[in-house]
């Protein structure tokens, strides 16, 4: 299926500014709304926020404006009308409710595909991931993330495959494809110890130039003369909030934006430019366990990362950023009452996840133990009856295979017992079918319009890039 003019063809170019944009009187005070209209963008940079609802966007600005008296990035640019701005449907070719597999794949193929696969049909049919097609039109691509390098929201904008779960392959048809820059977690699926065939996948990007690294001082001081594969953690990065309590895992892995930093330092100067997905993938593993501290400081590390591209694109004049989230999950949200400020403020003094305090627990664990570490962690005192409740579910724990619990750790029951304290209710554990947030900066953003479905976000970027969508 052709859509290389998807947006000519729709007159989205013939459009005036009025129809294009309905407040149009504020939009003509944007300084790049004229002169980008005519550029063409040398660079990509799409930073996405896996998960995220827009109760988390919203709680998360207010947990910074109440904290700092600066609002999030993110919404200071909306409060700036630095952006275009639209609604985007995530659904997936099975279901009104996607995951992430499907929601890269809309992005990275251009269709809507089944849960679960990465740019290929329920019929076979397979679609050249975005990333490819603009390595062959000559540009360096990338990606980093906080959860493995060859997880979902990565790999549909990379490869193919039949299932997201083959991340062990994942990781074999990166190198095939030669990514520029690539770094998250994931050492389960490159290291010859933990792998299932036992391939020492490191070996195989150093045969082939790569840099490998393994800590922040090693990334930071890679030289960007090579391409660079980065590998922290064995599954994910560790929670913002968890790395920021922590010395050694603060000297140990890099933050999102430090990771976005380089990836556009080791390929800003390449003169037929670069693309580069970033992706705050433990916003969503947050949003599965209810895990308000995990959730909001992990958004704020995504701030930061925008920030971070912001920075570039407004020295650089050629670049498009984009700004999004892939779904909604769990649609969490401060409830009204008396004690509802109060309640959110102290948020700001947590120092730990849920992860952390519910995996520090064990059926040995006493009542004073457990009250003592939530104490620790969250700055309030349970009963003993909460703690009791909690130290009831250790009692049979067992093992399943599952990316999110599967130790079926007490998570909702946490998060319910810190509502009486920080006023964050949630619908559910799982993700939701919303209408995703979208934003746009630099050339190629008057293309977009108020409403628009996740796959016309593929031919936009093409686009704007001025790059053919011949294949």
């Amino acid at each position: 299926m052709n859509r290389r003019k998807f947006f000519k063809n729709g007159s989205l170019l013939t459009l005036g500014t009025t129809l294009l944009n309905p407040f149009s009187s504020i939009a003509s005070n944007i300084q790049y709304e004229t002169g980008d209209r005519n550029k063409k963008a040398k660079n990509i940079i799409i930073i996405i926020s896996d998960g995220m609802s827009i109760g988390t966007l919203n709680m998360t600005d207010l947990y910074l404006s109440r904290k700092t008296g600066k609002c999030s990035n993110w919404l200071q640019l909306y409060k700036d009308n630095k952006v275009s701005r639209a609604l985007m449907d995530m659904a997936s070719a099975s279901s009104i409710v996607t995951d992430s597999a499907a929601a890269s794949s809309s992005w990275g193929g251009g269709m809507r595909i089944n849960n679960g696969a990465l740019n290929v049909s329920k019929n076979g049919e397979e679609y050249l991931p975005i990333w490819q097609k603009f390595k062959q039109a000559g540009k360096k691509a990338g990606c980093v993330t906080t959860v493995p390098i060859t997880h979902a929201t990565p790999a549909g904008f990379c490869i193919n495959s039949k299932s997201r779960n083959a991340q062990e392959k994942i990781a074999e048809r990166y190198l095939e494809q030669k990514f520029d820059v690539m770094m998250g977690g994931g050492d389960n699926y490159f290291s010859p110890e933990k792998r299932k065939d036992k391939k020492d996948m490191y070996q195989a990007f150093v045969s082939q130039g790569y840099e490998i690294v393994k800590t922040r001082d090693e990334m930071f001081s890679a030289p960007i003369d090579k391409p660079i594969l980065g590998v922290f953690e064995d599954d994910g990065l560790p929670y913002s909030v968890d790395r920021q309590n922590n010395k050694e895992l603060l000297q140990k892995g890099p933050t999102l934006a430090e990771m976005t930093q380089k990836a556009i330092h080791t390929m800003r100067d390449h003169p037929h430019g670069f693309v580069l997905q970033v992706e705050a993938g433990k916003v969503d593993w947050a949003a599965h366990g209810n895990d308000i501290a995990g959730l909001i400081y992990d958004q704020a590390a995504h701030d930061e990362a925008i920030q971070v591209a912001m920075d570039f694109a407004n020295q650089d004049e050629q670049t498009l950023v984009i700004i999004t989230t892939d779904h909604g999950n769990a649609n969490p949200g401060v409830i009204y009452g008396k004690e509802a400020n109060a309640n959110f403020d102290s948020i700001q003094q947590y120092k730990h996840t849920n992860e952390w305090i519910l995996k520090g627990i064990g059926k040995e664990t006493s009542i004073s133990q457990i009250k003592e570490r939530v104490h620790y962690a969250n700055n309030f005192v349970l009963t003993d009856e909460e703690s009791k409740l909690l130290l009831s579910y250790y009692t049979d724990l067992q093992t399943e295979d599952g990316l999110y619990n599967p130790k079926h750790l007490p998570f909702k029951v946490l998060a319910e017992i810190q509502q009486q304290h920080n006023s964050v209710g949630w619908i559910s554990m799982q993700h939701s079918a919303d209408y995703v947030e979208l934003a746009l900066y630099g050339p190629g953003s008057h293309l977009l319009k108020p409403f628009i479905t996740n796959t016309d976000l593929h031919y936009l970027m093409l686009e704007a890039a001025e790059v053919d969508n011949k294949f």
